[in-house]
């Protein structure tokens, strides 16, 4: 398997139990220069999903024990990213299934490698410049980015240097569960800082940009993990 470098980003996820296939791709992406990675179950890609950011997911039906449908409706939960489910599944109904349920596309196996990267390729092209036309900006929080000032209700929020560092890396990876050592490392620039320490920050913040801090919409808890900027609940 490749390596897993922690708190790297990457192109693209394979998730697929056939390794030599998962493999192949992985290693096909990487010579063409989409950064890839795999992983051949539900729970790995959970994992790396914690730690690692990727701009898409080519995604098995048939994960061994797992189901890739099942695991599409559980990275849907926090993730707003292409998902390509690949399978040598045939029927209409699969088809139709994968769509419902958050797929973008659907591949049928056996593919070509060359065809793959080149529908990949297209797709991550269209989401980069999806993203860079969003606004920084939810239903009632906006971050500007010329002046890095931070709106709610067109209301100017006073944040401290922290705050605002927290706040802005959170919003720069809504949609993606960000561990606590990640935001240590990014935001502090220091692995050792204490718990309690983004307890106080992320409750500051909370008290400054919910409707209701014990009740948050926007930035939610994961427990035992970490937080998670959702936009989606606004």
């Amino acid at each position: 398997m490749s390596e897993n470098g922690q708190n790297a980003s990457f192109d693209c996820l394979i998730i697929d139990d056939e390794a030599e296939i998962a493999a192949s791709v992985c290693e096909y992406f990487n010579l063409f220069n989409v950064s890839s990675h795999y992983v051949l179950n539900a729970e790995d890609a959970l994992s790396f999903l914690q730690d690692n950011r990727v701009n898409l997911i080519l995604l098995d039906i048939n994960l061994g024990q797992d189901s890739g449908f099942a695991l599409c409706k559980t990275l849907r939960e926090t993730l707003d990213i292409p998902i390509l489910f690949i399978s040598a599944r045939t029927s209409s109904e699969d088809m139709l299934l994968a769509l419902n349920i958050g797929g973008d596309d659907y591949i049928q196996k056996p593919f070509t490698l060359s065809v793959l990267l080149a529908k990949v390729k297209v797709v991550l092209k269209r989401y980069s410049a999806t993203k860079e036309e969003e606004p920084c900006s939810s239903a009632r929080l906006r971050i500007d980015s010329k002046t890095e000032r931070v709106y709610l209700d067109d209301t100017l929020l006073e944040l401290k240097n922290m705050e605002h560092k927290l706040l802005r890396y959170l919003h720069d990876n809504k949609g993606r569960i960000i561990g606590k050592n990640e935001l240590f490392k990014e935001v502090w620039g220091d692995t050792f800082v204490s718990d309690g320490t983004l307890n106080v920050h992320v409750r500051r913040l909370r008290e400054k940009i919910e409707e209701d801090p014990n009740d948050p919409l926007l930035i939610k808890t994961v427990w035992g993990v970490g937080y998670v900027y959702d936009e989606a609940s606004t």
